[in-house]
């Protein structure tokens, strides 16, 4: 399995940019997708999940109302829509794809998770 994200820059603070990861490897519409980040000096936290069937997601409460989670299972791929950025949003993303095969299960910790992208950077100046 692999992934490959993408997307990421330097972004001023009320912008936008959209994070992109694609998979190959596995039945891309059996598991779910996250997307984690990690900012300097701090432990991956999750940012958001989407099911394989795409109609359940979750969001971290700092990123609700902010970032869109969807994916194209036509091709593979899954999108973190990220608007009205804040500085504090500068993290390294990864996306991940779960453990375990499910249409709706999704998963908030980076345990349900097998198989994890490179990290895409995004860095946010006020």
């Amino acid at each position: 399995v692999q992934l490959q994200a993408s997307g990421g820059g330097v972004a001023l603070a009320g912008g936008s940019l959209r994070l992109s990861c694609a998979s190959s490897g596995r039945p891309f519409s059996h598991y779910a997708m996250a997307w984690f980040r990690q900012a300097p000096g701090k432990e991956r936290d999750f940012v958001a999940v989407v099911s394989g069937s795409a109609d359940v997601t979750y969001y971290e409460d700092a990123v609700k109302g902010r970032f869109t989670i969807s994916r194209d299972n036509a091709v593979n791929t899954v999108h973190l829509q990220m608007n009205n950025l804040r500085p504090e949003d500068t993290a390294v993303y990864y996306c991940a794809t779960a453990f375990t095969s499910s249409t709706r299960e999704v998963h908030t910790t980076a345990r349900g998770y097998r198989y994890w992208g490179q990290g895409t950077e995004l860095t946010v100046s006020s």
